[in-house]
């Protein structure tokens, strides 16, 4: 789908600098939004922006600061730390 909106210069120069592509620069904010709220998979993310691989999303997420990791994510690893530090001893 190909949507047409018109921006005024002035407002354009604030949404990206000179020279980026202010379109591209809301298509991407408005897909990181969208995975942010979780109404976009990483699959549906990679294909909205036109990636190639998988490994285009992760470098995506971490310029838009998004990170999906939770503190569960890195209980087996401190667990682990905590399992070295008690043998040290």
């Amino acid at each position: 789908m190909r949507v047409t909106v018109e921006i005024p210069d002035a407002f354009a120069a604030v949404l990206a600098p000179e020279g980026d592509d202010v379109a591209r620069k809301l298509l991407e904010e408005h897909v990181a939004q969208a995975y942010r709220e979780g109404r976009l998979t990483s699959y549906e993310l990679q294909l909205a922006l036109g990636m190639k691989s998988r490994f285009e999303v992760d470098p995506f997420l971490a310029k838009h600061q998004i990170f999906d990791y939770t503190v569960e994510d890195f209980r087996p690893g401190t667990d682990t730390v905590r399992g070295v530090r008690l043998q040290r001893q």
